[in-house]
């Protein structure tokens, strides 16, 4: 059974997602503060997905700053933000520290399933059995066994999210792929969010992958459709 860690410190809401979770067949573990979550994600190495309030109290950015320690310790374990704010700002403040997807207050079980659902499957791609299971191209090689990208001999850490990114245009070298392509191909036919959740994780992956994240040279801007993968 797959652990979900629930940060949340309103208690009807806690207590609202851990049953939704356990009804959808996962192992929530509900936290109410900082302390607590960071505890329970030492104390289980092994969760899969962290559902995170970005609104914790005495701490407006409460889940943004675990976020950004489950990113630093360089776990992969998927992450949503769960935010009472509709704001772009919270969105992209939320994928710019590595958060993969977002849900916004008042949600439905339905829904929060569906999301935990979507990023549990895209976790568990299994290319175990593939043939050729590194792509390359310039200085870059892209483990698919093993998820990890290098450059030039220098591993990259990247999110589950970046990886299929990465995993993506290195089967499309070249061809121009739109906002829409890759919110199909990397989060899902399901998924209902925004192309600037596209712009916001392209431009994280730039960060880590270009020698000037302003000037890309690997990972190109076409204007008014996407991006592609080209020098």
């Amino acid at each position: 059974m797959k652990k979900i860690l629930v940060l949340e410190d309103e208690a009807s809401v806690r207590e609202f997602v851990l049953l939704s979770l356990r009804r959808s067949g996962y192992e929530p573990l509900g936290a109410s503060t900082i302390p607590e979550a960071l505890q329970i994600i030492k104390d289980n190495p092994d969760i899969c997905v962290a559902l995170l309030d970005v609104m914790l109290p005495g701490n407006k950015n409460g889940g943004f700053e675990v976020c950004e320690k489950i990113r630093a310790s360089g776990s992969k374990m998927g992450i949503i933000m769960l935010t009472a704010r509709d704001q772009e700002i919270d969105k992209v403040t939320g994928l710019m520290n590595g958060a993969d997807d977002y849900v916004t207050k008042p949600f439905s079980p339905s829904e929060l399933s569906a999301r935990v659902d979507a990023l549990v499957r895209r976790l568990g791609i299994d290319s175990n059995n593939a043939k050729n299971y590194e792509l390359t191209s310039g200085p870059f090689v892209l483990n698919t066994r093993n998820r990890t990208l290098e450059k030039d001999g220098k591993r990259l850490r990247l999110t589950q999210i970046e990886f299929l990114l990465m995993k993506l245009f290195l089967e499309n070298p070249g061809k121009a792929l739109s906002r829409e392509n890759i919110l199909s191909e990397v989060w899902g036919d399901q998924f209902n969010g925004e192309y600037k959740t596209v712009d916001v994780n392209i431009r994280r992956l730039r960060i880590k992958i270009e020698d000037d994240p302003t000037q890309p040279e690997y990972l190109t801007t076409v204007w008014g459709y996407g991006y592609k993968w080209g020098f």
